[in-house]
This record gives C-alpha cells, sequence and structure tokens, in this order.
C-alpha cells in the first residue's frame, strides 16, 4: 500500500493563471503542485499537465507548466475524455530490445508490460470539477490513483472536501505531498534524500 516511483505517473489538472486567484489557498495548493512535480523529476516519474479552456482560463501557472513533459488543451472537465488515457498507457520509457537469439522467446519479458506506470498521482483545480471528473475516470480505466489533498483546491472548502469524500468512496487513495515523496524515497539512504528534504522544509 505504499507508492513506487518505478510504477507512478503524476497528473497536475488546470493551475491556470485566471483560475488560481480564486482558489481556496491558491498558493499553498500551486507551492505543493510544484513540490510535487519537483518530487517527481527527483525520482524519473513522468509528469503530465491539463489546461481546461486555455484560450479564457489561460495556460497553468509557469513553474508548474514548465515541470510537466506534455501538457493537454481540454474543453471536457475530464481529462480522460480527451486523450489522457492514451498517454498515460504509453510505455514511460522504451527498453533496450537484445539479440533476438539472446533468450529463448518464453523467457523474454515482453517490453509493454516491464515499462507499464498504473498508479496516477494526481492534484489540481477544481477539485470538485476537473479534478474529481479525471480521477473518477482514471479509475474506471483500472488506473491506481492517488489524490494529493494538499495541491487541491476549489473556490469553496465545502466543494473541495466534498470532492475527497467522494474519491475516497470511490477507491481513490488520498494522500499529501510529503507522503508522495518520502514513499517514493522509501529510506534515508537514497541519494536523493538531501534533496528531498531541502524540497519539503
Amino acid at each position: 500500500m505504499l507508492l513506487d516511483a518505478s510504477l507512478s505517473q503524476l497528473v497536475l489538472v488546470d493551475y491556470q493563471a485566471r483560475l488560481m486567484p480564486a482558489i481556496f489557498e491558491s498558493d499553498a495548493v500551486a507551492q505543493n503542485a510544484v513540490r510535487l512535480g519537483k518530487m517527481a523529476r527527483l525520482f524519473e516519474v513522468p509528469v503530465f499537465g491539463t489546461e481546461h479552456n486555455p484560450s479564457k482560463l489561460g495556460e497553468n501557472v509557469p513553474d508548474i507548466r514548465a515541470l510537466c513533459q506534455r501538457t493537454l488543451s481540454k474543453m471536457h472537465f475530464s481529462g480522460m475524455e480527451e486523450g489522457l488515457g492514451e498517454w498515460l498507457r504509453a510505455p514511460a520509457k522504451v527498453a533496450p530490445q537484445g539479440n533476438a537469439r539472446s533468450l529463448p522467446k518464453h523467457l523474454q519479458k515482453p517490453a509493454a508490460a516491464a515499462e507499464e506506470r498504473n498508479t496516477i498521482v494526481i492534484a489540481g483545480c477544481e477539485a470538485h470539477v476537473c479534478l474529481l471528473q479525471t480521477a473518477l475516470d482514471l479509475l474506471e480505466d483500472e488506473f491506481e490513483v492517488w489524490v494529493v489533498t494538499d495541491a487541491c483546491g476549489s473556490r469553496t472548502e465545502r466543494n473541495r472536501d466534498a470532492a475527497f469524500d467522494r474519491l475516497a468512496g470511490a477507491g481513490a487513495e488520498l494522500v499529501t505531498t510529503e507522503m508522495v515523496g518520502f514513499e517514493w524515497l522509501r529510506t534515508a539512504e537514497h541519494p536523493a534524500f538531501p534533496e528531498l528534504l531541502a524540497l519539503v522544509r
């Protein structure tokens, strides 16, 4: 029941310039999203972003957008309706292919299976709309979903907390930014330990 960095991907939902000023505790929410993105880089976890109707709401704030390998522009509230699932199902890395004669076929491990990252760590705004609908669709598509509560926001606390209740009931794990970082780390002997400490202090 602990997160494994080698099986994880991070999705940052709609931290958009024109939306963030209306979000409850927006500064803390955005800071934790940046921390998540930086933690993902430490552990080579792929990071994807989404932007809802960017012509009206603007792009994601620059610090967050810069941490995303790709950003999906969407009109549906759920990113899954517009192709996010295809991005997440793609292998994160292509395993080098050896000589066809190097191993008997029955002993060869399929590259796609070896590289599958089925654990989605997700955070974003608004928690009760785009984040919720994307996360529920991820669950329906048989991903494991971990919602980072202190990096999620809505305009009101009530809407945000209602989203968390519903997501927990649907089978998502609710975690915090530090939980994610320390579970990806696992040990103080990890070479990234000093960098992780610097991010959370």
